[in-house]
């Protein structure tokens, strides 16, 4: 009774009209606070509708974004804002207009403008907003009601936080944390999808004479221009990583065809190897790469980067300045140059190394005129080391010099035992020449052998500017005061050739053999540039000898552009000190060109085991030659011509072949699709047999193993009876 009093007298006292403005009071308040919250820009308030388009969105908030209210109402939030990529906190992939279609709630999500709604006087901007999603009584959607708070400074202070952390500091490449870290994520999401994955390894060339001898700060400039031109090779087809010091890894996703992995290493090798300009002097390097694909070298990221390491070793080891794919045989590489430098240095002490001598032959009477000095290496156990292999570890071991007098003294007494019209051409590497007493160790070597000056050829390449200008020129001044020549080497491979051909006295240019090598081919500039420098040279008052000319259609064209010396093999290979003696006891030193009429740079001699597979027999045959386009092989009696056979070259290389020519049991097939260069000079196939295929035949996943890959039996499960006789060879 009191309870209903109590409510009767409140309800007697209270009129429709204070009730209303009591509650009018309230929402006024309600409004102030509000706009005192949003003023204060402690956070502001937006809201959407079930389209998700903004229906209200605080003035101070529109001023943040440099756009009138009017402009912004009606526009989806998405439109303005977006997940940026290189958040380090966020960890969900989703972006934000498949959160905002799910109607999820969001917390304290960072969210970016969208870049191309920013006008030229606009900044970047960065929001925090939190919403969550309002329905009415029916349940049905009406849009997101939330807050936001602009935290632009605070979030580039800690993006460029996380890219110090990830990125080197001086050539703004990802640092080897973040490579891993890509590398693992890829490699792991690939697998569920049988994607494959390429990795390159870079080691750079040379790289520690540029700091010994131009300083660091030209050593960090040099990384710099590096890490520009392969930026600029590799686009966006993949990401580029500087692991530490000279050393550079290249990640390229969904790509395992060789021909185009090799393409892309070539072209890395020659422009990392292009002169670069530094505080007005010019530093030449070069470059070695290494290549594994998952997952046929390697599934997980150690086992593909110890691939691809193994592979940067040959590459280096087999001459530098190449590349090599990885395949099973590969060797500890390491391990083997570290024999290698041990038994060079017992090579010097037990009189290993020996010279040979190519001639260089006058075009229009084929005389011998000269000969190039050519150091060779006769390992008791490895047999031939290649001077690729040795002279860049000579140069490292500070054995160069050493071994570049040794080479300079002998050459000069072996010339003593020719006629006087005849050089003697000696290739001095550019350690040796930065050398401020080398021009006391050619005054030696003239003296002690009594040799004329101007019988002696010093051979230099584009790698001998590197370094001290001064010291340069005054090498150059006292060579020419002694009266010796000089001859610059693989003219025409490097960008600043006619640089050096005005600042230094050169008496002759060297055409390169790359040029040779594709001088017959009509879709080349190859023959042009041939004709071009002979026409230069002869202006200058210099000679041209084109090396590499091995061919009767290479000799031909050459000497129709204007070529008088030769040397290659037309002529002759490098001989022995007793092979020339013998040439010269008989009177011969005349030389009649002798070679096959036409050059075919991708046939190969070779001696090996390999599969030819037909239906589903496996036949054990003898390789004997390979080209791009076909292989002849021996061990198949009965084949007809157009036979299909699939070839099994190892490591997972199966071709498809047809048989063009039979001679008993000697067959020749050409290939479906031609091979490509494997970047040691050998052949290889595009694509391999997938690892994922092995893996749902029943394998595990892993590494290509080593062996045979046969096709599979046929459709009833049962082998068919051979149709062709194998022959034991």
């Amino acid at each position: 009774m009191a309870v209903k009093g109590l409510l009767k007298a409140f309800s007697n006292g209270s009129s429709d009209e204070s009730i209303a403005a009591t509650t009018s009071a309230n929402h006024a308040k309600r409004l102030e606070v509000l706009d005192d919250f949003e003023l204060a820009g402690i956070s502001w308030l937006w809201a959407t509708d079930a389209e998700g388009r903004f229906v209200y969105l605080s003035d101070k908030a529109a001023e943040n974004l440099n756009k009138p209210i009017e402009d912004i109402m009606a526009q989806p939030f998405t439109a303005l804002f977006e997940n940026d990529p290189d958040n380090p906190d966020e960890k969900s992939d989703r972006p934000l207009h498949y959160q905002l279609s799910k109607r999820s709630k969001l917390r304290d999500l960072v969210v970016r403008r969208v870049p191309a709604t920013l006008n030229q006087e606009d900044r970047p901007t960065w929001w925090m907003i939190s919403a969550h999603p309002k329905f009415d009584e029916a349940g049905e959607f009406k849009g997101y009601r939330g807050s936001a708070k602009d935290v632009t400074v605070e979030y580039q202070r800690k993006l460029e936080d996380s890219r110090l952390a990830e990125f080197d500091s001086l050539t703004g490449l990802a640092n080897r944390h973040r490579m891993d870290n890509q590398l693992n994520g890829i490699l792991g999401a690939f697998k569920a999808a049988s994607r494959s994955c390429a990795i390159m390894m870079l080691d750079l060339d040379r790289f520690k004479q540029v700091n010994d001898t131009m300083g660091h700060p030209a050593g960090d400039e040099l990384l710099k221009q590096v890490a520009k031109r392969v930026r600029t090779i590799v686009g966006d087809r993949g990401e580029i990583g500087r692991l530490g010091g000279d050393e550079f890894q290249i990640i390229l996703p969904d790509l395992d065809d060789r021909g185009k992995l090799g393409e892309i290493a070539e072209k890395i090798v020659k422009i990392v190897s292009q002169p670069y300009p530094i505080d007005d002097k010019s530093a030449v390097i070069g470059t070695s790469i290494g290549i594994a694909v998952a997952p046929y070298d390697g599934v997980e990221k150690d086992e593909l980067v110890r691939s691809s390491d193994l592979a940067l070793y040959a590459a280096k080891n087999s001459g530098r300045g190449q590349f090599r794919f990885y395949s099973a045989d590969l060797k500890d590489e390491e391990e083997e140059r570290r024999l290698l430098v041990e038994d060079l240095r017992d090579a010097l002490d037990n009189d290993q190394l020996q010279l040979n001598y190519q001639p260089v032959v006058r075009t229009d009477d084929h005389m011998v005129v000269g000969f190039e000095a050519l150091m060779r290496w006769v390992h008791p156990e490895r047999g031939s080391v290649s001077p690729a292999v040795f002279i860049p570890i000579a140069e490292e071991l500070n054995l160069i010099n050493q071994l570049g007098e040794w080479a300079l003294r002998k050459a000069c007494t072996d010339a003593l035992q020719w006629p006087s019209s005849v050089r003697i051409a000696v290739n001095v590497s550019a350690v040796q020449f930065a050398n401020s007493g080398f021009p006391e160790i050619v005054m030696n070597a003239l003296a002690a052998s009594g040799l004329e000056p101007e019988r002696l050829e010093l051979e230099l390449t584009e790698s001998v500017f590197m370094g001290d200008s001064e010291t340069i020129d005054n090498t150059f001044k006292i060579l020419k005061e002694l009266g010796v020549r000089l001859a610059l080497d693989d003219f025409g491979t490097g960008y600043s050739s006619l640089s050096y051909l005005r600042s230094a006295p050169f008496d002759k240019i060297k055409v390169d053999k790359s040029f040779v090598d594709s001088c017959t081919q009509t879709d080349k500039n190859s023959a042009k540039i041939i004709a071009a420098i002979v026409s230069l040279s002869e202006a200058l008052g210099m000679e041209t000898t084109v090396e590499g000319v091995e061919a009767f259609d290479q000799f031909t064209l050459v000497c129709s552009k204007g070529a008088r010396y030769i040397q290659g093999w037309i002529y002759s290979k490098a001989l022995t000190l007793e092979e020339i003696e013998e040439k010269l006891g008989s009177g011969e030193f005349r030389i009649e060109p002798d070679g096959p009429e036409l050059y075919r740079p991708d046939r190969r001699t070779v001696f090996r085991r390999i599969g030819a597979i037909h239906e589903d027999h496996r036949y054990d045959v003898v390789m004997r030659d390979l080209s791009k386009t076909g292989a002849r092989f021996e061990g198949m009696l009965g084949v007809p011509l157009g036979t299909k056979l699939v070839l099994d070259l190892g490591g997972g290389q199966l071709v498809i072949s047809t048989v063009i020519r039979v001679k008993e049991s000697m067959l020749a097939t050409e290939f479906e699709t031609p091979l490509v260069g494997d970047g040691a000079g050998g052949l290889c196939t595009r694509h391999r047999v997938s690892p994922y295929d092995l893996a749902a035949a029943g394998m595990p996943l892993a590494a290509l193993p080593p062996g045979n890959y046969p096709l599979a039996q046929n459709e009833s499960g049962q082998a068919s009876k051979p149709k062709f006789m194998q022959v034991v060879v």
